[in-house]
């Protein structure tokens, strides 16, 4: 019988609404299961680790990745596969971390939660956490049908670090236009073999998120010098700029000269688009010829989450920039397709 381990972070999942204040609060993972008595029915066992303090998934950060982190590895011999109950607001971020720290991973890590408390009427909480359970524990010829980091949300399973969060008002919280869905679950659970990553014969290897000194520079039509250079000459070592359309930013001398000068000192700048769907083209236009030349990094089609946590996990690994730069135009774990 296969085994699988809960690990109960906080989020809606696992919210009450207060008899008194009306407010949403968090609940032990015993109540959760007090409303999900169809979890005796699935043909597994289930471990459960929950959270001293379970946490909005608002107050994420690089130390409780590692501490998921730490946590998988701990239990990886003794189970067949991973579900992590977490808010949805920064789901894409912590999944995206979680692709990039734990290397050669062949065993399903899925990601779920709700949008609505699973105390509610008409909570999606309970088919979210029963088809995530069935997912981290299908096999097939004694393998995991799905060895990665992934995202169950409303009857679709994501890559991880394909993913976004859109929607905070529907069931339908995610998508991943860039890459096509892993599974879908309806009458019968579907999995997209041909779009599931396969892993090789290494074992295991779990990474720390090491650094958090990541800036964030986002264009928009007017956008001053000041402002560009208070980023870019922030203590930061890596800034993840946010662009228009395949990748093009103005051609002003002030904006390319402070690019340059950022990248000369030693700091790596990926570009990533602010379009949702497609993927940065450097030098297609002649606005981001000039941005190839000096040294920017090609973000492809990756979404910003993982974008924010693959130069994290990376600026982690190396303190030289130009193997950054390397590393960050290679696909890693399915994260981006080089045109």
């Amino acid at each position: 019988m296969n085994q699988i381990l809960i690990i109960y972070t906080g989020g809606t999942i696992g919210m009450m609404s207060d008899p008194v204040t009306k407010a949403l609060v968090p609940i032990n993972f015993e109540q959760i299961m007090d409303n999900v008595p169809e979890l005796e029915r699935l043909n597994c066992k289930i471990k459960v680790h929950s959270f001293d303090t379970v946490i909005d998934s608002s107050n994420m950060n690089p130390e409780i990745w590692n501490e998921l982190a730490r946590l998988i590895k701990k239990n990886y011999d003794s189970v067949d596969g991973f579900v992590v109950l977490h808010g949805s607001d920064t789901m894409a971020f912590s999944a995206s971390a979680l692709s990039f720290m734990l290397e050669n991973l062949d065993k399903p890590v899925i990601f779920t939660g709700s949008q609505l408390p699973i105390s509610a009427v008409r909570t999606d909480a309970k088919e979210n956490l029963m088809t995530a359970i069935e997912i981290a524990k299908a096999k097939k010829n004694d393998r995991a049908r799905v060895p990665e980091v992934c995202i169950y949300f409303d009857y679709k399973l994501f890559r991880g670090n394909r993913s976004f969060k859109y929607n905070s008002s529907k069931f339908e919280a995610f998508r991943s236009p860039n890459y096509p869905i892993l599974a879908e679950s309806g009458v019968h659970l579907r999995f997209s073999i041909n779009d599931i990553r396969q892993p090789g014969t290494e074992p295991i290897i779990v990474h720390n998120m090491a650094a958090n000194d990541v800036a964030v520079l986002k264009l928009y039509p007017g956008i001053s010098p000041k402002v560009v250079e208070s980023i870019l000459s922030s203590d930061v070592r890596g800034v993840v700029m946010e662009t228009y359309g395949s990748g093009n930013t103005t051609t002003d001398d002030w904006f390319i000269d402070l690019l340059k000068n950022a990248i000369d000192s030693g700091k790596v700048i990926l570009d990533i688009s602010q379009c949702k769907v497609g993927t940065v083209e450097l030098g297609r236009y002649e606005t981001s010829k000039q941005l190839k030349d000096i040294g920017v990094t090609n973000g492809y089609d990756m979404t910003f989450e993982a974008a924010v946590t693959k130069i994290m996990y990376l600026l982690g690994q190396s303190d030289d920039p130009l193997q950054v730069k390397e590393w960050l135009e290679t696909d890693l774990r399915g994260e981006l397709t080089i045109s």
